[in-house]
């Protein structure tokens, strides 16, 4: 079986231990290391390339949405899950724009932290149902653009983690042609990546996000 190391990032060192303690029950899931604010989370993601991160929103020196980015910067394939006990709309488009592959409340179960987090590591994006719920309410459009039924294959395909060269794959068409819907995708949600992609289209209904089991 394949361990999933995890980077568990908070100010609160009694968080952190709470934490490790939970997931420690998991034999998947491994902490490899612990960071107490967004500055040193940087330091150490960068150092130790874990396959999640587990990010409070808010810290001294660098809070979890710039972190968030800057660890994106430097490794676009990192997968960033935000666990905070914030869920004002302010936080959490933030930590959505900064690319944070899910956004959670510190009130979650422990069996449903770590689905989320095996979720984020395989390309998901999982939000808690308070936080899609304000997501609608703040990112609803008067009218949701018009996907093609084709586009909405392929965003779909996206939202459970996919490549393109697996997206066309399933679907039997080129590459390039997944790439071209992609575009279109993002130029009528008005968005730059597939995160945001993703999680636009849940805000807006187009698509519906899986229940964490």
């Amino acid at each position: 079986m394949t361990t999933l190391r995890l980077l568990l990032v908070d100010d609160h060192p009694v968080v952190r231990t709470g934490l490790a303690g939970m997931l420690a029950a998991e034999d998947d899931i491994e902490v490899v290391g612990e960071a107490g604010d967004g500055d040193e989370a940087v330091t150490v993601a960068g150092r130790l390339r874990p396959d999640v991160v587990l990010m409070d929103l808010r810290m001294p020196r660098v809070d979890g949405a710039e972190a968030t980015k800057l660890i994106l910067e430097a490794d676009p394939n990192a997968k960033i899950l935000v666990l905070t006990t914030y869920d004002t709309d302010t936080d959490i488009v933030r930590a959505v724009e900064a690319g944070a592959a899910g956004y959670l409340l510190k009130d979650t179960p422990r069996a449903e932290l770590a689905e989320a987090i095996r979720a984020a590591h395989r390309g998901e994006t999982v939000l808690a149902p308070p936080v899609a719920a304000r997501l609608v309410r703040k990112l609803r459009a008067p009218a949701s653009p018009q996907l093609t039924p084709r586009e909405r294959e392929v965003l779909a395909a996206v939202a459970t983690g996919r490549s393109n060269a697996e997206i066309a794959a399933a679907l039997h068409i080129g590459e390039a042609t997944v790439k071209t819907h992609l575009l279109r995708v993002f130029a009528k949600l008005g968005v730059d990546d597939r995160t945001a992609a993703v999680t636009t289209a849940y805000a807006r209904g187009i698509l519906t996000p899986p229940p964490l089991t």
